[in-house]
């Protein structure tokens, strides 16, 4: 009963649900066929016609121009010179008109005669390929007289139905003016309309009849001869300038050709003509009815056997197991618990069955556990009331944790305001400055606060960045090869500007004996390094900062002291100097800023290099802090300096070098211009010329016919990026290095790269160590120390290359609001992207910067904050161009 009454419920449900909406889907499938052909016919007539005119339309154009620069002829105005200067009883002699006649006969094979005539109408000059043909009267003399207009074209027909094409120009005298124009006379060439008579021809149907009418209804042309000559009655010639107003096709049958229902298409040629395509009606539209009875016999189809292979489907899928489940179901509610149904499909209702008998498994377990419960029940009551207890004193010292870094939270956040309010108010109202004419110190003086001061906010950010990386243990480091002489003298050149600004002494101190190199992540131990030396300068206002350097453990640890003799700390307050959010106190934040982060970050990285940061201090007498980090040398050869003098050795030698110029094929990867031109100046101070390919596609057919040395490889190209173009390199046996230009730098990306095939990356904007260091390794340039980059810069190839691309930021500027106006992200992110890169390498940085926000914006699909990102490029861009 039950299965006779879910069939027939699922009969009445699934058949309806199921015609009604393919009968709908198949009315407008059926609609829709029609219109579509309809339309595919009319668009197809409709290039036809004016393709056609086109084609006429260049034609005449061409023989006016023809015609007027003929009329300009200086042959032609000395001999209407010479005409209107004649005596009663000299004759002037046209020979070199006729001669410049005949060469544009020559020259042009459908001009049949070339004629002058003056005002009145009288022939002074004619020339014709015909040699028995002569000047005649025209039939439009009274037209050209009556009008203005220095230039006409007229068709006329002869009695044997052939129409000839007719090109009128005026001369006037050469020095006439506009008040009092004096008319010389009327040059007419005379044309045999080849390409009118070919076009006429061309039908894009089988018994299609194309026609071109004058204004009074006159057949001029016809696809049909026996046509030729024919005047159209006032409706039909009425309805065919009605069809061409409205440009598209009309039903109308033209009783004057024939008694057959066409489809009429027509076009306003110049002069005031009509070119008319028609068709026979059953042919235009013969294709469609194809279409459209194959959609009916789909649609009807489907309406029959859809609904009964769904309810088989259902059947077989859904009925058979839901019976079988509610028999076992009765089963077990008479006691059966030994039932188990069988587990044949993995799906949904395979899952159902396990599920079901996972339950009936419980149920037996569950029986045999109430009996023990029943036994051990006052026992198992007083161990879950113990436990609550122990659970609520958890609870609440976790509510009391919450609560304290609710308040550090809070303090942090007013310290983050504070931080970073000011800087920007400093940005915001020194940049205000700059919008106002003033003088260019000035402009420099505010320049140098906002440089500073967005420094110091890149800073905050990248404090807060570093310890949501640490706290998630997602900070990455790398072990390299650095000189701890060039790691110290790159601390000092930072560090002592600032002690001089507080008039304090920094001094460095070497114990020796010293590893030359270590391997480390040069720049967190110089972040380290910096913020340590920093924080010791700003809580110190008179007196010196030391920082020494030591060895320990047989050059294995590298040991760094930091002594100053600022205001020192208390016990209490060292005990959480290394806390995140904290400070001394509240009043060290209002003195001397930050955040609290500094300490903490330091001390985290320290740890991640393989050594720790440890403190000792005295209030008011000063702070001592010692930073160790491993050395990572235990398996590589160490060079030990052993005194001052091995130091001093090591300094840069300061003799001038002269540079080797090296012979190396170099490929240059890379799809904007402007980029290639930077790169193109930056290569050639070692005398490199490289190729440049636009995309990865062009990249690897050159390098497959080139034996390149060394490839530059832009990652993200059109037609080919630079990754497939480099892994389809690989795969062909290419073993040169591949070096990665992108401005994409997070660790995953490079390593994409590298699993590629590439040997290294350089990142955009391209630093000038980085691509000399790649050119040594690869190349084995000689390095020359006396060539600076900044002389590059200043040159005046860098500085058009620079205003090049700034010319090109109005064009970047209309793009961008196009693609964001359009939606169109993946365009708008691509296009993001190549600005990130390229106006990084121009000294754009904060387009570049805003560039690479928009792209991760979008990449993210952040859509709250891309309203803002997209204004805040707009801005960047806007500004550079009021520079100016």
């Amino acid at each position: 009963m039950i299965k006779s009454k879910l069939s027939i419920k699922l009969l009445w449900y699934v058949t309806p649900l199921v015609i009604v909406p393919l009968l709908f889907l198949g009315g407008f499938a059926l609609s829709n066929v029609t219109q579509f052909t309809e339309r595919q016919a009319e668009l197809s007539v409709s290039r036809f016609v004016e393709q056609q005119q086109q084609k006429i339309f260049n034609y005449t154009e061409s023989f006016h121009a023809t015609t007027e620069l003929l009329s300009n002829s200086p042959v032609l105005f000395e001999f209407l010179d010479d005409y209107e200067n004649k005596t009663s009883n000299k004759v002037v002699n046209p020979g070199s008109l006729l001669d410049v006649f005949v060469s544009y006969t020559d020259a042009y094979p459908d001009i049949l005669s070339i004629d002058l005539i003056t005002p009145d109408g009288k022939s002074i000059a004619f020339y014709s390929s015909d040699l028995f043909a002569t000047s005649d009267s025209y039939h439009f003399t009274d037209n050209l007289k009556n009008s203005s207009i220095r230039r006409q074209q007229f068709m006329f027909q002869n009695d044997q139905g052939a129409t000839s094409l007719y090109f009128a120009q005026q001369i006037f005298k050469a020095d006439y003016h506009l008040e009092s124009p004096k008319l010389l006379a009327y040059l007419i060439v005379h044309l045999d309309p080849s390409v009118l008579n070919t076009s006429i021809l061309e039908t894009p149907f089988e018994n299609t009849l194309n026609i071109v009418l004058n204004e009074e209804g006159k057949i001029l042309f016809s696809s049909d001869f026996s046509k030729l000559g024919r005047f159209l009655t006032e409706f039909e010639y009425k309805s065919i300038i009605t069809a061409a107003e409205q440009a598209h096709l009309i039903e109308l049958q033209l009783n004057t050709l024939d008694d057959e229902e066409r489809m009429i298409y027509a076009n306003q040629m110049n002069g005031g003509a009509y070119y008319v395509s028609s068709i026979p009606k059953n042919i235009l539209y013969e294709s469609g009815k194809a279409i459209t009875l194959f959609t009916a016999l789909v649609v009807f189809a489907s309406v029959i056997f859809l609904p009964i292979l769904i309810f088989i489907v259902v059947r077989s899928l859904l009925l058979t197991p839901l019976e079988m489940l509610a028999e076992a179901s009765h089963r077990v509610g008479d006691g059966d618990l030994k039932i188990l149904l069988p587990i044949e499909r993995e799906d949904e209702m395979g899952s159902l069955f396990q599920d079901f008998n996972h339950m009936v498994s419980q149920i037996r377990h569950y029986q045999g556990q109430l009996e023990d419960y029943k036994e051990h029940l006052e026992e198992k009551v007083s161990a879950r009331t113990h436990e609550l207890a122990k659970m609520n004193h958890q609870l609440e010292k976790a509510m009391n944790q919450a609560e304290q870094a609710s308040q550090l939270k809070s303090r942090f956040l007013a310290n983050m305001s504070h931080e970073i309010r000011t800087p920007l108010t400093a940005i915001m109202g020194f940049t205000e400055q700059m919008l106002t004419k003033e003088p260019d110190d000035k402009k420099a003086q505010h320049l140098n606060t906002v440089l500073r001061n967005s420094r110091h906010l890149l800073e905050l950010i990248n404090n807060i960045l570093d310890l949501s990386k640490i706290e998630a243990e997602k900070l990455e480091v790398e072990q390299k090869p650095l000189e701890i002489n060039q790691l110290i003298d790159d601390i000092t050149s930072v560090v002592e500007v600032l002690a001089q600004d507080k008039q304090l002494e920094f001094n460095i101190h070497y114990h020796y004996p010293l590893p030359r190199t270590i391997n480390s992540d040069v720049t967190r131990l110089k972040q380290v390094l910096l913020n340590v030396c920093t924080n010791a300068v700003k809580f110190t206002s008179e007196g010196s900062v030391t920082l020494s350097i030591n060895a320990q453990q047989d050059l294995r640890l590298i040991e760094f002291k930091v002594q100053d003799t600022g205001i020192g700390m208390s016990t209490q307050e060292l005990s959480r100097i290394f806390k995140p959010f904290e400070q001394a106190d509240s009043s060290t934040t209002r003195k001397f800023g930050g955040t609290g982060l500094g300490l903490c970050i330091s001390k985290n990285l320290a740890q991640i290099l393989g050594g720790d940061v440890e403190v000792s201090s005295e209030l008011t007498k000063g702070s001592c802090f010692t930073i160790t980090v491993a050395a990572h040398n235990e398996h590589i050869p160490v060079e030990v300096i052993k005194s001052a003098a091995d130091l001093a050795q090591l300094k840069p030698s300061q003799t001038p070098f002269k540079a080797t110029h090296y012979q190396a094929h170099i490929l240059v990867a890379e799809d904007n211009l402007d980029n290639q031109e930077l790169i193109r100046l930056l290569l050639e101070q070692w005398g490199l010329e490289p190729h440049f390919a636009n995309n990865g596609a062009q990249a690897v057919e050159l390098a497959l016919k080139n034996d390149y040395d060394l490839i530059l490889m832009d990652m993200q190209m059109p037609v080919m990026g630079g990754l497939e173009a480099t892994k389809m390199l690989r795969n062909t046996a290419y073993d040169g290095p591949i070096i990665a230009l992108t401005a994409n730098v997070m660790k995953n990306d490079i390593d994409t790269y590298l699993a590629a095939g590439c040997d290294e990356s350089l990142a955009k904007p391209i630093d000038k160590q980085e691509l000399e260091n790649t050119l040594e390794k690869y190349l084995s340039l000689q390095h020359d120390s006396t060539k600076k980059w900044e002389e590059v810069l200043k040159s005046d190839q860098f500085k058009q290359i620079s205003a090049n691309y700034k010319a090109k930021m109005p064009q970047l500027h209309q793009e961008l609001t196009e693609l964001y106006s359009a939606k169109d992200w993946e365009q708008l992110v691509a296009l993001a992207h190549s600005i990130k890169g390229s106006a990084g390498c121009f000294g754009f940085t904060h387009i570049s910067e805003a560039a690479s926000e928009l792209e991760s914006c979008l990449k993210n699909k952040n859509q709250d904050s891309l309203d803002y990102q997209f204004l805040k490029l707009e801005k960047s861009i806007t500004y550079v161009l009021q520079m100016d």
